[in-house]
């Protein structure tokens, strides 16, 4: 039965989307890093200390996230063998957000339709860190299609592709990976040292599923009749200019889908910071982009059960 978790684990995301509150295993997550931070952060240590202690941050939260669900798990197969399927379902669901991605999404899309930008801007700062006040409706657009694409990575498949090979404890433990890169991994003065191991240890579990991502981007491009061999080749050409050694896959193919370039100027605190670009210029960057990355990314989610449908079986 373990094979349709996933799948229930999406309904589930899809119909009653992931709730906000303080209960909510990423956000309990969250407050296990903030307050080892906390005890382990010391601005005196050297860099060499800080790297140690960074690297013991990781260690426990990746630990106490995976025996605690480990331990969920066996609590409620000893209930009965539904309970633990139908949790395990709920559990799994916390892991992704493609409901999340898609409202954001969407709300973003419906402010630029009507010319509200001053409430475009302020909910596509809600999902990135770049600065928004005078973005238009190009750099709105630019902004959210970039946050979509990246995180088809982050919040669906590499939690189903650890799941798929290690069940929900592994899912939740790459869920506390990508938990703590979005906390501590900056190359900042801050974190520079003591976030070093907790994101080369996110680029590590993010670099099959970001390869794999990108082979059912370009699927998608079939099924949806987008621009397949400028996705392709968009892969090819730009994915290794992103800074990050995982995200130019996904967004470098949804670029080349759409037939629109990525990346670009951004301001960071009124700091510029360039981004290598990704894509070519076929179209000029709109509020519908945003629509059809988001039907991009439920097509590989759905890609990606199929092909989870598949391995199990032929593994049977």
């Amino acid at each position: 039965m373990d094979q349709y978790i996933p799948l229930v684990a999406i309904l589930i995301d899809t119909f009653l989307g992931d709730p906000r509150t303080p209960m909510h295993p990423v956000v309990m997550i969250g407050n296990l890093i903030t307050f080892l931070e906390n005890k382990l952060l010391n601005f005196e240590h050297s860099s060499n200390l800080k790297k140690l202690y960074g690297m013991l941050l990781v260690v426990i939260v990746l630990a106490v996230t995976y025996s605690i669900t480990w331990w969920i798990l066996y609590l409620l197969a000893a209930v009965h063998p539904w309970v633990e399927f139908l949790g395990g379902a709920l559990l799994l669901s916390f892991t992704i957000s493609p409901n999340s991605l898609a409202k954001a999404g969407n709300e973003i899309y419906q402010y630029l339709l009507v010319g509200n930008m001053q409430q475009a801007r302020f909910k596509v700062g809600w999902i990135v860190g770049r600065d928004t006040d005078k973005l238009d409706v190009a750099e709105v657009t630019r902004a959210t299609v970039e946050t979509i694409a990246e995180n088809i990575v982050d919040g669906i498949i590499s939690p189903l592709f650890y799941f798929a090979i290690g069940g929900l404890p592994l899912a939740f433990l790459y869920r506390a990976v990508n938990t703590l890169d979005s906390m501590v991994g900056y190359k900042n003065e801050k974190y520079q040292d003591f976030g070093m191991i907790a994101a080369r240890v996110d680029d590590i579990f993010n670099y099959i599923p970001a390869r794999f991502t990108a082979i059912l981007i370009l699927v998608s491009t079939i099924l949806l009749r987008f621009r397949f061999f400028c996705a392709a080749s968009a892969i090819w050409r730009d994915a290794a200019k992103h800074p990050s050694p995982n995200s130019g896959f996904s967004e470098a193919g949804v670029a080349g889908a759409l037939g629109v370039r990525l990346g670009g100027l951004n301001y960071y605190g009124g700091i510029a910071s360039e981004r290598a670009y990704m894509g070519e210029v076929h179209t000029i960057l709109n509020p519908m982009h945003i629509k059809q990355t988001i039907y991009i990314m439920y097509t590989v989610t759905a890609l990606f059960i199929i092909a989870l449908f598949l391995f199990w079986g032929v593994g049977r």
